[in-house]
């Protein structure tokens, strides 16, 4: 199944698609069928299961109500409040040794460095006189045109230099406006090499033309979060396509039909551990292989707080939803939590350097609001694709006990049958969602400026999908929700409002008696308490 990527303003995002980013809303990858099954499964909206508040020590969330957001978070952090009994996890680079997908993509990884050693390399392979790595024919067939040629156009051919040495040479003049500790195992950033002006001009020529053709190919996957994006300043923007860039080569990696090959799966998984190996010491030593690379380590340089850690965890995530190596089924909505992590929250801490916060807010305070926002993105889509999950990719997505508690069964979402307990599941999930957008507005006040915007439009747009499955009668196995452009447009102005200072004390007539988080957490407790006294008896 085709991916879109759309990202990290994802609601810039006036589109239907998915949302991956910080707190604006993120690449969305509609992925196509991988080729080794029929079922392959959809890898939604990306970011991060945040928690549900529950009693710890006789303090909760709404102990906290007069005090600030800021505080109620911290508050909350301190308390390591959970997730239906279970404790929140920070998943940060997390490797489970014993998942089938983590095993095949050691011992891929084993082999590959393996034959580096036996080739007298240290490095992975160069792409030249190839395809970029992660290019392939159908993202040619997109964009118009071969990715990277153009590199030829800046090399020096009265040298002899060559298009690996030009890139080369542009990665050392980078890496030399790096801070000391921005490439822990790099031993000539912030040296500026011996290069003359007119070098250093065609190096940044490069550059440019490197990050133009990281906009070429973000508006071909992506063309409405392409033009959000244009309402970032200019380094910010730049960057998300950068990332863009770099989650799409994965996507491309991890999906792309493999006609040709004797085992496609064994195929994917060694140009996965390249990859992964070339993501590594891109950020640890400054190393780039090719071209395209050439923005994401100036973007490094450009923000270093840039971890490598979701990016390592974006791969395992993607694997996630791989037939025969990935998780067909999810028993709660803790198990869940990683597989949200790995595809949306990981997206969500590639951005959040660089839309930054806001003065008197920290990076740990406003990760928390971002988070939520991605699952309340993750669960709408969820809850929007039951019937097409399960009818075209044979899965559910939905966890089994809730399906349990309220006498849900899995032949009833592929028989496509909504009676009276499948519309009591999806309020109980709607109501879960909700939750989580009220947790995620906190949120919108911790940014920059410049990024509210499009965090507000997407958490607006995309919320309203939850309403059109409510007009639906609930019934997201037959209909599909859609929230159409024009409806999108014209809730701009109310969207741009809800980021001012002034709109807490005036709200918009839509706004009055919206009911506040707690009272979407009570609501949810509530619901949660009326099944299970319902089940006892």
């Amino acid at each position: 199944m085709r991916i879109t990527s759309k990202a990290v303003a994802a609601a810039l995002a006036l589109t239907p698609g998915t949302a991956w980013s910080l707190i604006p809303a993120p690449a969305s990858f509609t992925h196509r069928r991988h080729t080794t099954s029929v079922a392959h499964g959809r890898r939604r909206n990306r970011l991060f299961m945040s928690v549900v508040p529950q009693k710890k020590d006789e303090v909760t969330t709404s102990e906290a109500h007069g005090s600030s957001a800021a505080e109620k978070i911290a508050n909350e952090l301190s308390l390591g409040v959970t997730l239906e009994g279970g404790p929140v996890i920070d998943f940060a680079s997390v490797k489970d040794s014993t998942s089938r997908a983590e095993i095949a993509l050691t011992e891929a990884r084993k082999k590959y460095e393996a034959s580096l050693d036996v080739n007298g390399s240290s490095s992975p392979r160069s792409d030249a006189g190839g395809r970029l790595m992660g290019i392939n024919d159908e993202v040619v067939a997109e964009v118009g045109y071969e990715i990277g040629t153009f590199v030829d156009e800046y090399v020096d051919t009265a040298s002899g230099e060559t298009a690996d040495e030009l890139v080369q040479k542009c990665a050392q003049y980078i890496r030399s406006k790096a801070s000391l500790a921005t490439f822990p195992q790099s031993w000539n950033q912030g040296s500026g090499g011996d290069f003359s002006p007119e070098e250093i001009e065609r190096f940044d020529r490069l550059l440019a033309r490197a990050y133009d053709e990281s906009g070429i190919v973000t508006s071909a996957f992506a063309k409405t979060f392409y033009l959000g994006t244009q309402v970032l300043p200019e380094p910010a923007m730049k960057a998300i396509w950068a990332v863009y860039v770099w989650c799409r080569r994965t996507d491309e990696i991890v999906d792309a039909p493999r006609p040709e090959a004797a085992d496609p799966n064994a195929e994917m998984l060694t140009d996965l551990s390249e990859w992964e190996i070339r993501t590594e010491r891109m950020f640890d030593r400054g190393d780039v292989v090719d071209v395209l690379d050439l923005p994401l380590l100036d973007c490094k340089v450009k923000y270093p707080t840039l971890p490598i850690a979701p990016f390592s965890d974006m791969i395992r995530g993607m694997l996630m939803d791989i037939p025969d190596l990935g998780t067909e089924r999810y028993d709660t909505w803790d198990e869940l939590h990683l597989y949200c992590y790995r595809v949306a929250g990981t997206v969500g801490l590639m951005s959040m350097p660089v839309f930054g916060c806001a003065p008197g807010y920290t990076d740990e305070i406003a990760k928390e609001p971002a988070l939520s926002l991605g699952v309340a993105f993750q669960i709408t889509n969820i809850l929007r694709d039951v019937g097409e999950d399960a009818e075209q990719r044979e899965r559910v997505y939905l966890p089994q006990r809730d399906m349990e508690r309220f006498g849900v069964t899995e032949q009833q979402l592929f028989d496509k049958v909504v009676d009276e307990n499948y519309i009591n599941l999806m309020k109980f999930e709607i109501a879960r969602a909700r939750m989580y957008y009220a947790r995620a507005l906190r949120g919108v006040p911790m940014l920059r400026p410049e990024s509210r915007l499009p965090v507000q439009l997407s958490l607006d747009a995309y919320g309203k999908i939850l309403d059109k499955i409510e007009e639906n009668g609930y019934d997201s196995l037959t209909k599909r929700a859609y929230v159409g452009k024009w409806e999108k447009l014209l809730g701009i102005p109310s969207s741009w409002y809800r980021t001012l200072d002034i709109s807490s004390m005036l709200p918009l007539p839509e706004d009055w008696g919206k009911p506040s988080l707690d009272e979407y957490e009570k609501q949810l407790e509530d619901m949660m308490e009326k099944k299970w006294e319902e089940q006892s008896r």
